[in-house]
C-alpha cells in the first residue's frame, strides 16, 4: 500500500538574517583570504605597487578612498538596512529583546575603550583611537561560531547577531560624533534637504527602489563634502527605505527594504568587504621590531579586542541574568556564553575602518593600528572557536 501523497510546501525565500547565518562561514572564509593575501602582497615582491595603486589618484578621490567612502557606503547601507529591520520586524522589536545583547554591547564598547585609553593615557596623540577595539566583525565571528554547525545552539547564534548589530548602531554614532571634520553648513543644509526628499517618498506610499538609490546617491556625494564621513549617508538611506512591519512573517518579500537587503547581502559579503579588508589589512613587517607590537596603540588595540571585549561582554550578560534584567539564550550555557563574548574581540572590518578615521592625519600610526587589530582579532577567533568546541562536548548535537 503506497503512503498517502502528501502536498510539498515550497519553502519560502529566507530572511536576509538567516542567509547571514547560513552563509556567514562562506563569507568569513573569503573575508580571511583577502586579509591574509594582503598580508602576503604587502610583504612580498609587489608590496611597492600595491602600497602605490592603493594611493593612485582616480578622480578626486584615491583608490583607497574610492574603496573606504564609496564602497563601504554600500556596506553601511546594507548595516542600517539590518538595524531597522530588527528594530521595526526582527529580533529587537521589543525591549525585553533588546535587554540581554543591548547591555552586552554596551559593556562590549565601555570596556575595550578604557583598556585602550588606560594603555594610551600618557600619550595623547594616540588617545584618538579609542573607539578603535569597540567594534565587533560580524561576518568573521559568525563565521567561526558557523563553523560548529547544530552542536551550537540557535539561540546564540541569534543573540550573537542581535548583539553585533546593536554594536554596529553604536559604531556608526561613534563615527558620526567623534571622527567629523571640519563641517560645511551649507552642504549639510543640502543633504538635510535630500533627506527631507527620501522621507517624503516614503510617506507617501511610494515603492519603488530606484528613486530611493538615485537620491541616496545624491545624499552620498552631498555629505562627502560635508564634514560628515560619507558612509553615514547609506544609514541614513537605509532609514528612508520602506519597511512594511509583519510580525510572524519576517521573509516578507513585498517589502522594499528586505528587497535590497537581500540584494546587497551577496554583494557584501563576498565583493565589498573582501575588497575592503584587501586594501586595508596589507602591513609591510619589513623593519618592524618588537617595540612596534609593545607600542601603546598596538596593546592598546590587542588587548582591547581581547581581554576588553571578554570582560565587557560576558560581564554585561552575567549582570542583565543576575539582576533579573534578561535571560540567558535558551539551551546556551555560560561556557557558551564565554566563548561568544571571545568571539566578540574579532572587530576586524570595522576596527580597521575606525581606526583609518582615527589616524587618518598619523600614518606613522597606521602599522600598529592593524598589528593591533590583525593580532586581537586572531586571539579573539582562536580563544573564541576552543572554547566553544569545548562547550559542543559537553551538550547533544541538536537534531
Amino acid at each position: 500500500m503506497t503512503a498517502p501523497s502528501r502536498i510539498r510546501r515550497v519553502p519560502r525565500p529566507l530572511s536576509a538574517l538567516r542567509s547571514l547565518l547560513a552563509s556567514s562561514a562562506g563569507g568569513g572564509v573569503v573575508l580571511m583570504a583577502s586579509a591574509l593575501l594582503a598580508l602576503i602582497v604587502a610583504n612580498g615582491p609587489l608590496g611597492e605597487t600595491y602600497a602605490h595603486a592603493l594611493h593612485a589618484e582616480i578622480g578626486p578621490l584615491s583608490l583607497l578612498h574610492w574603496i573606504n567612502d564609496g564602497l563601504m557606503a554600500v556596506f553601511f547601507l546594507l548595516v542600517g538596512l539590518e538595524i531597522k529591520r530588527e528594530f521595526l520586524d526582527g529580533g529587537l522589536r521589543t525591549w525585553p529583546d533588546r535587554a540581554l545583547p543591548g547591555i552586552a554591547a554596551l559593556g562590549g564598547m565601555i570596556a575595550p575603550a578604557l583598556v585602550y585609553v588606560a594603555l594610551n593615557w600618557h600619550t595623547p596623540a594616540t588617545l584618538r583611537g579609542w573607539a578603535i577595539p569597540a567594534a565587533t566583525d560580524i561576518a568573521f565571528a559568525l563565521g567561526v561560531l558557523a563553523l560548529l554547525g547544530a552542536r551550537a545552539p540557535v539561540s546564540l547564534k541569534i543573540f550573537l547577531t542581535a548583539l553585533a548589530i546593536l554594536d554596529d548602531l553604536g559604531a556608526v554614532l561613534i563615527i558620526a560624533v567623534f571622527y567629523t571634520a571640519d563641517l560645511s553648513w551649507p552642504m549639510l543644509g543640502l543633504a538635510a534637504g535630500i533627506l527631507a526628499m527620501l522621507f517624503t517618498l516614503n510617506r507617501v506610499g511610494s515603492r519603488r527602489l530606484g528613486p530611493y538609490l538615485i537620491l541616496g546617491a545624491a545624499l552620498w556625494l552631498v555629505v562627502l563634502r560635508s564634514g560628515l564621513h560619507a558612509t553615514v549617508a547609506g544609514v541614513l538611506l537605509a532609514l528612508a527605505i520602506p519597511c512594511r512591519p509583519s510580525p510572524g512573517r519576517p521573509d516578507d518579500t513585498h517589502s522594499p527594504l528586505h528587497a535590497l537587503e537581500h540584494a546587497l547581502q551577496p554583494l557584501v559579503a563576498y565583493a565589498v568587504v573582501p575588497i575592503f579588508g584587501f586594501a586595508n589589512a596589507g602591513v609591510s613587517l619589513t623593519g618592524l621590531g618588537l617595540g612596534v607590537l609593545l607600542a601603546p596603540v598596538t596593546l592598546g588595540v590587542a588587548l582591547g579586542l581581547f581581554v576588553g571585549k571578554q570582560i565587557g561582554v560576558f560581564g554585561g550578560v552575567w549582570l542583565a541574568v543576575r539582576t533579573g534584567l534578561a535571560k540567558k539564550p535558551a539551551g546556551a550555557t555560560w561556557q557558551h556564553v564565554y566563548g561568544v563574548a571571545l568571539l566578540c574581540g574579532i572587530g576586524f572590518t570595522m576596527s580597521l575602518f575606525i581606526g583609518a578615521l582615527a589616524f587618518a592625519s598619523r600614518p606613522d600610526l597606521e602599522a600598529e593600528t592593524k598589528l593591533g587589530v590583525l593580532v586581537g582579532s586572531l586571539l579573539s577567533s582562536l580563544a573564541g572557536a576552543l572554547v566553544l568546541s569545548l562547550a559542543a562536548r559537553k551538550v547533544p548535537a541538536a537534531e
